[in-house]
């Protein structure tokens, strides 16, 4: 039944009738069964997984949308997304990917920059959404160090909280956020469309080399959340980061508000995963303790 619905959406979405010829699962990703499907020589990449999360695929449809309307980086069209009574669903232009090369590093390196520059209105976005299956709460805001401490890093450390993870992570915590606007006395963001988890895994490259990114937990932010995401878990070349930086140069104090930012990827895994990342949060928040006094 799941299939007859979805190719009742496509038809209903792109105008064309569509039936399901058929379909494989693809491999990556540890949250969404994935798969492409064929039909009438059409293809499309869906992703599914339980009803109730059918939220979660309609706040990534927007993001796709609201990035592929700033004309810079390319992203996997949105085609619809919706629910059937065994799971949500949400279906993507199939993107055949390519290699990478230096050429395409510099490319998703300015169209970045490019599509940070484009100034929003205030910081938060226009819906909730989620950071992996975590709920990521985006109120409108004016303050960006109000907006990271309370619907960020105070969201991860009450879920942490809940999940028995207190003592020591908690009273750094505590203590970080009750000093975050000193790392912010000399730097005043400006909001730009954010990816929101711009690591390696959710960047490539199509078959002409152009860079397409995709997964978005999209918000307006500081730009710097991207740029320090795409350090956490290695994969971007020096290209990439020589071409961002030409087009629009990170400010002074870069390298310490990377590590804030990059703090609430790893409290987020931790709520997620548990393991290691609790020593890793604690050493991170030691460290910008260590460098505010």
């Amino acid at each position: 039944m799941t299939w007859q619905i979805i190719s009742e959406q496509i038809t209903l979405a792109t105008g064309q009738a569509f039936r399901v010829e058929s379909y494989h699962r693809v491999s990556g990703g540890d949250i969404n069964a994935a798969f492409r499907l064929l039909g009438g020589g059409r293809p499309y990449f869906v992703k599914r997984n339980k009803a109730h999360l059918v939220s979660m695929f309609a706040a990534e449809y927007r993001g796709l949308q609201d990035i592929a309307r700033t004309q810079t980086v390319r992203v996997p069209k949105p085609i619809v997304f919706g629910q059937t009574p065994e799971d949500s669903f949400l279906v993507l232009e199939n993107v055949d990917l390519g290699r990478g090369n230096p050429a395409s590093d510099v490319l998703l390196g300015e169209q970045l920059a490019l599509m940070h520059q484009l100034p929003q209105p205030y910081f938060g976005w226009h819906r909730d959404n989620t950071i992996g299956t975590t709920l990521q709460n985006n109120p409108r805001s004016h303050s960006w160090c109000d907006f990271w401490r309370d619907q960020r890093l105070y969201k991860q450390l009450t879920l942490a909280q809940q999940q028995g993870h207190g003592g020591r992570l908690q009273h750094l915590g505590d203590r970080l956020c009750a000093d975050l606007a000193a790392l912010f006395a000399d730097y005043a963001p400006t909001a730009s469309l954010v990816h929101g988890d711009l690591w390696a895994g959710n960047a490539a490259v199509d078959q002409h080399g152009q860079p397409v990114i995709f997964d978005p937990a999209c918000y307006y932010g500081d730009r710097e959340v991207d740029v320090a995401m795409t350090e956490l878990f290695g994969g971007f070349s020096q290209n990439f980061y020589a071409a961002y930086q030409s087009v629009w140069p990170l400010q002074p104090g870069y390298e310490l508000r990377k590590s804030l930012y990059n703090l609430y990827h790893i409290l987020n895994h931790l709520n997620l995963f548990g393991g290691s990342y609790l020593r890793q949060a604690e050493s991170i928040m030691d460290r910008l303790l260590a460098d505010l006094r």
